[in-house]
C-alpha cells in the first residue's frame, strides 16, 4: 500500500503533467499547423506514463485535451474527443511497458515507440467510429494525421522524452 506521502506526491505530479499539456500548446498557438505537426500536447502524456505509471498516465492523457477544450476552446470538440482517447493510449501504454519491460535504455525507446503506435491507431479507430456518425475520414487521412504530418512531434518525442526518462530513473526520482 502506498503512503499518503507517495500519494499525494504522485497527484501533485499529475497536476504538474496536466498544466503542461495546457500550456505547451501556447508555444504554438500562433501557427496551429506548427502544433499540430510538434504535438506539445503528447510530450507530458507520455512523460506521465513513464513516471507515474499507466493509472495516472491514462487519467492524465484522457482529461488534457477534454480540459483544455473546455478552457480555451482549443482544440475543437471534435478533435478533442479523439484525441482524448489517443492521449490515454499514450499514458497507459508507456506506463504499462515500462513498467513490463527490463530497466534498460533500449526499454525506454521500445516502451515509447510502442506507445507512440498505440495511441495513433486508437486515434485512427476513434476518428473512424466518428466518421460513421458523420464526420470526415478516410485511410489518407489517418496516415497524414497520425504519421506524414506528425513526423516533426514523433522525432521531437524521440530526442526529448527517453533522455529525460533515464535521467528521472538515474538519480532515483523515479522508479
Amino acid at each position: 500500500m502506498k503512503s499518503s506521502h507517495s500519494s499525494l506526491r504522485d497527484l501533485v505530479l499529475a497536476a504538474l503533467f496536466l498544466s503542461l499539456g495546457l500550456m505547451l500548446p501556447f508555444l504554438t498557438a500562433q501557427i496551429p499547423e506548427i502544433g499540430s505537426m510538434l504535438l506539445p500536447m503528447h510530450i507530458p502524456v507520455l512523460l506521465c506514463g513513464f513516471v507515474l505509471g499507466w493509472k495516472w498516465g491514462l487519467a492524465v492523457g484522457l482529461i488534457t485535451p477534454l480540459f483544455r477544450t473546455l478552457l480555451f476552446s482549443m482544440p475543437p470538440l471534435l478533435t478533442a474527443i479523439p484525441m482524448a482517447a489517443e492521449l490515454a493510449a499514450y499514458g497507459l501504454l508507456s506506463g504499462l511497458l515500462y513498467r513490463l519491460l527490463p530497466r534498460k535504455a533500449l526499454s525506454v525507446y521500445i516502451s515509447l515507440l510502442l506507445a507512440m503506435l498505440g495511441g495513433r491507431l486508437v486515434w485512427g479507430a476513434a476518428r473512424f467510429l466518428m466518421f460513421l456518425f458523420g464526420t470526415e475520414f478516410s485511410f489518407s487521412l489517418f496516415l497524414s494525421g497520425a504519421f506524414t504530418g506528425a513526423l516533426p512531434g514523433i522525432l521531437l518525442q524521440l530526442v526529448i522524452i527517453p533522455p529525460l526518462v533515464l535521467t528521472l530513473h538515474k538519480f532515483k526520482i523515479m522508479e
